[in-house]
């Protein structure tokens, strides 16, 4: 008896716990989901340079860059890769392997300021 007393109080338990609705949690408790960083459009030779770096989506893909004056300093695990802005476009400039992006500007910036450069 003492038995089916506590399985008919477990299930009794049960059924009003899963008949019961969860609430949500009001809308400034909820988190918001993260901003996206897509652009709205990009040139087809962006769009092709992503796909190649990330092999067609199977390799993720980590990256750092920056602007500084006529130059743009991308950095990936193996090194930072330097472009010069030459008519309208960035050409590369060269490869500094092992290297960190803000070494690379420092290195850049103190090469600018022997040769008389300013930035832009």
């Amino acid at each position: 008896m003492r038995r089916s007393a506590v399985l008919l109080l477990l299930l009794l338990t049960l059924s009003i716990s899963a008949a019961t609705p969860r609430r949500t949690p009001p809308a400034a408790t909820r988190s918001k989901p993260p901003a996206t960083v897509a652009p709205p459009a990009l040139p087809h030779s962006i769009a092709q340079f992503l796909r190649s770096i990330s092999n067609d989506g199977k390799r993720q893909v980590t990256f750092k860059a920056t602007a500084v004056g006529m130059r743009f300093f991308f950095e990936e695990s193996t090194g930072v890769t330097v472009y010069r802005y030459e008519k309208g476009e960035y050409i590369k400039e060269e490869f500094l392997r092992g290297s960190t992006l803000p070494k690379a500007v420092k290195r850049y910036a103190s090469v600018a300021g022997l040769n008389g450069a300013t930035s832009r």
